[in-house]
């Protein structure tokens, strides 16, 4: 079908010059000296194109002629590129596949290619080679090579010129400073990132670990609620994170103006965590600030109903060592949890205690006997329980029946 095409045009294109060709009435008369040429105007026209064509194929060909050494290193160079280009995705095929040691080689000898190569490559080429190099040597622990490949890949940082190579490298540089322990350098690297980098997930998960390897629970916080706010983990994962820094922060206070700058410094949500809130009165009562302790866990009393039976049991045993001094303000407030959850041992037991030490001991008394017998309280609240019963049994002067609530204290030690 092609051919039958292709021989309608033929046709077409003989007829065509038939008819314009076909009448030759024109003449050019070319004179020179004393020489004279009649030439038909159709002959004339087709020498005119044809000396045409040929002068600039003359031209193209001295031309192409004289540009063979350009076009000859260009070919060179273009070939280096593409050696270049082999090793460097050799490189990561090999690095990818932990075969390190062929890596770190393939990527120097992407580095040595580009030496040969003019005006030294590109720049993102070669800073690509030597993070693999040094990716590669820290596989390796080869850290003195890790180090001078970096160097290498950060020596061609400019300020104010963002780059994703130089980002990798400060990224990298951070992530095998953790490896190594060192949280300064970390965290030094990192603060070198530009402020859109330094949100990025990878540069929070850095600083996180950073921070608590520098044992810095409180600058972790906010670092940690951010990533969880990027979705960095699960919302169990994060709830726990930030409860455990929040224990580390409370647990560095070694006194009690320590103990509330600490407290004051947490955010306002983890201050509403009944976990974090008593293990907070408990540091406090054990270092004599009951009233700190019981005005921290109030809030948390006055909406007990919205607490789960877990965080009501973290929020009753922490009350118990900060029942010292407790005033009459708290009585109704136990009176009424007493009242609404009467099967939950822990704040059972901390009521129970509660009014035991305003000396009520009628009110005292079946609460106490009541947590004292319950196998699901902790030890210590059980214990308690029976050394408060042998106080109260002491009081009404009932020695044997304090030194059987004594022995059953001993018994749980």
């Amino acid at each position: 079908m092609r051919s039958v095409i292709w021989l309608v045009l033929l046709f077409v294109a003989a007829v065509v010059a038939a008819i314009t060709l076909g009448a030759n009435d024109g003449l050019v008369s070319l004179y020179w000296r004393g020489w004279r040429m009649d030439l038909s105007l159709n002959l004339f026209l087709l020498v005119l194109l044809g000396g045409g064509a040929v002068l600039v194929s003359a031209l193209q060909a001295l031309r192409a002629l004289t540009g063979l050494p350009q076009r000859a290193r260009e070919w060179r160079a273009l070939r280096r590129e593409r050696a270049v280009q082999a090793a460097l995705r050799q490189a990561l095929a090999e690095f990818l596949a932990a075969r390190y040691t062929r890596a770190q080689k393939a990527a120097q000898r992407a580095l040595a290619l580009r030496e040969f190569t003019p005006d030294g490559g590109e720049q993102e080429m070669a800073q690509l080679s030597h993070l693999l190099a040094a990716a590669s040597a820290h596989r390796l622990q080869n850290r003195a090579e890790r180090d001078e490949q970096l160097r290498q890949a950060l020596a061609t940082r400019r300020v104010g010129v963002p780059r994703a190579g130089d980002d990798a490298a400060l990224l990298l540089a951070a992530e095998w400073a953790l490896d190594d322990r060192d949280a300064t350098q970390a965290q030094a690297l990192l603060s070198e990132l530009p402020p859109g980098v330094a949100r990025r997930t990878q540069a929070l998960r850095l600083r996180l670990q950073a921070q608590r390897l520098a044992q810095q629970p409180l600058q972790a916080l906010p670092t940690a609620r951010l990533l969880a706010k990027h979705q960095g983990f699960s919302s169990v994962a994060a709830q726990g994170l930030l409860r455990s820094l929040a224990f580390q922060a409370l647990e560095q206070a070694h006194d009690l103006d320590q103990l509330a700058q600490v407290w004051q410094g947490l955010d306002p949500a983890d201050r509403r965590d009944p976990f974090v809130a008593a293990r907070a009165a408990q540091h406090a009562a054990a270092l004599g600030g009951h009233g700190d302790a019981r005005g921290w866990l109030r809030p948390l009393w006055d909406r007990l109903e919205e607490l789960s039976t877990d965080e009501r049991e973290q929020i009753a045993l922490a009350l118990l060592p900060a029942l010292p001094g407790v005033g009459a303000d708290w009585l109704p407030r136990l009176e009424s949890a007493l009242q609404a959850y009467p099967q939950e041992p822990a704040v059972v037991v901390a009521a129970g205690a509660a009014f035991a030490e305003r000396q009520l001991w009628g009110k005292a008394r079946r609460p106490l006997e009541q947590s004292a017998r319950d196998a699901r309280l902790a030890p210590a609240a059980r214990r308690r329980a029976w050394r408060t019963l042998a106080q109260l049994a002491r009081e009404e002067g009932d020695l044997p029946r304090a030194h059987d609530c004594n022995e059953f204290a001993a018994a749980l030690d």
